[in-house]
Formats: structure tokens, sequence, C-alpha cells
């Protein structure tokens, strides 16, 4: 028998949309504008884009989230488009986190998961459940994503460190004192989205903050959502967009929720699909950044608060 690796195998370019969250309509134009990709044809006539050329568009699709703009970045080379992200990582992580990371990728590297584990649990209650997500997870996923890229993990382990992760976080929060306090924030993801751990993190820290939370999980029918949200008399809908989920579907799917929601209730949404898109999102907030939730939550009581002062008075 022959072993081969199916993560070598070209993909077409809806497998390309779903693994980079580039819309179809982006690779097209990419195409005919900068010559990139340059995708090969079945006997159909259907696109096939090279297992190389999928990885600069993963990196390009992380260099974009930075800020930067295509047409200063598609058609570089994989080693040039590396160097960049590479720069990039090191400027935004503080030394502090980036030497957390580089310790706890080599226990995921040695398959050490129940000392990854122990490590894990060991910062959590060191630091506390809101530092842990900002100073420790944050920083460590963009670690593992770009290790990723790279090619220095594999895919089962990729997954092992979002188990572990995701573990540690249910236990986090189930371990949490149940909280009456408003706002009452329903979490959860649309049909498109499986990754659990983004709500997971944003559940954490209102948690932390002492709002009431209850999650429904992942994939959901949008309306569905909307019912449950409404029917139950939630403050705040938080919904999570990871970067495997294409912008403009996630944009086009905000705006389609929003309008099916009670204005009263606040949408709060966030996640690598979602980088630099507010403007485009009329009626919701984006959280750019996971340290901006508890801001959210606060500002959320200040405006209340507020206003029944209004009223009294």
């Amino acid at each position: 028998m022959i072993d081969f690796d199916v993560s070598q195998l070209p993909m077409r370019i809806s497998e390309v949309e779903r693994d980079t969250g580039l819309a179809k309509e982006t690779l097209r134009v990419w195409e005919r504008r900068y010559d990139f990709p340059q995708p090969e044809r079945d006997e159909q006539g259907e696109r096939l884009y090279p297992h190389t050329q999928v990885e600069q568009l993963r990196i390009i699709r992380r260099l974009m989230d930075h800020g930067f703009r295509p047409g200063k970045i598609v058609g570089k080379n994989l080693g040039q488009l590396q160097e960049m992200l590479d720069s990039i990582s090191n400027q935004i992580v503080p030394v502090e986190q980036a030497s957390r990371s580089v310790g706890l990728l080599k226990l995921l590297r040695l398959h050490r998961s129940l000392e990854l584990r122990q490590a894990l649990n060991r910062i959590l209650a060191l630091d506390g459940l809101k530092r842990f997500i900002t100073e420790t997870i944050a920083p460590l996923n963009r670690a593992v994503g770009d290790a990723w890229l790279r090619g220095d993990l594999t895919i089962p382990e990729e997954h092992l460190y979002t188990q572990q992760v995701q573990n540690v976080l249910r236990h986090a929060i189930q371990s949490q004192p149940c909280m009456d306090d408003r706002p009452n924030v329903l979490l959860a993801t649309f049909p498109d989205e499986a990754h659990l751990l983004g709500i997971l993190m944003v559940e954490a820290l209102c948690l932390a903050e002492g709002a009431h939370c209850v999650s429904l999980g992942t994939q959901l029918p949008i309306s569905d959502i909307a019912k449950y949200a409404q029917e139950g008399q939630f403050d705040v809908v938080a919904l999570s967009f990871s970067g495997a989920y294409p912008a403009r579907e996630a944009v086009r799917d905000l705006v389609h929720f929003r309008e099916r929601l009670d204005p009263a209730i606040e949408v709060w949404a966030g996640g690598q699909a979602l980088r630099n898109k507010q403007r485009r999102l009329t009626g919701v907030r984006v959280a750019s950044e996971l340290d901006v939730i508890p801001a959210l939550v606060k500002s959320w009581r200040s405006v209340r608060e507020s206003a029944a002062n209004r009223s009294v008075a």
C-alpha cells in the first residue's frame, strides 16, 4: 500500500474558502488582478488550488487581519510572507507572553497533553480567569495558528491544543459562582461556525465581570437564536466568527440576524472574520480584541444606570 498525505492534495475553491475564510469572489478577483492564485483545472474546468498556494493564502489572510492591504502582499512567495508574519508576531506579543507561549507549545509538540493541561491550570489559578484569557490563551492561540501555518504543528496537534484549552475553560466556567447580574448574555454561533473556543473565551470573560451567561453552543439556525433570545428576554447576544468563516458571509449573516432581533437586544460579535468590519455593521458591537469584552459589559451597565437615574429624576 502506498501512503500519501491527504492534506497535500489540491483543493476546490469552496474548500479553500472554508479553509482560509477568503470568499470565492475574492479569490477570482485576485486571480485576475494580481495573477495569484494560479489554480489548475480539472476535467470539468473547475479550479484546483495546489497545496503551496493554499498555504500562501492562509498567511495572506492572517496578514490582512493585521491590517495589510492585499495589493502589498498578494503574489509574494511563501518565504516572504512567512518573514512578514514572523515579524508581526514578534512585534505584537510582549516578551513575557511570547516566552510563556513557547513553553506551552513545546509541551504540545512533545504530545505531553497532561502536562500541558496542568500548566494551563496553574496559570489560571495564579492569574485569575480574565488575565488567563487575555494574557495567556489569546496570544497562545495566535502562536498555535502561526506554528500551524509554518508547518511546525500537525492537524492532530492543533486539535489536541483546542481540546485541552476547551476542557480547561469549561471547568473554569463551571467553577464560577452563579451570577444573576445583568446583562443576561446569550452565546452561540451561526450554522457555518463549528469552532467553540471563541464563544467559550467570551463566556469566561463575561462571567468574570459578573454577567449572567447562557451558551447554546455552535451551529444554530439564525432564526432559532433570535427566537430564543427574545423569548428568554436576553439583553445581549454574543457571537463568534473564526478565521475560517468567510468575512463577506459573516457580515451578511449578521445584518440578517440584526434585522430579525428586537432592537432592544444588543449584538456583540468578534473573531478573526470580523477584523475591521465595524463600519459595515450598523447595530452590532464588533469586539476587535478579547480584552474589549469586559468594557462592553461595563458600558452596557453604565448606559442602563444612566437611563434609570434620568427616569428617577
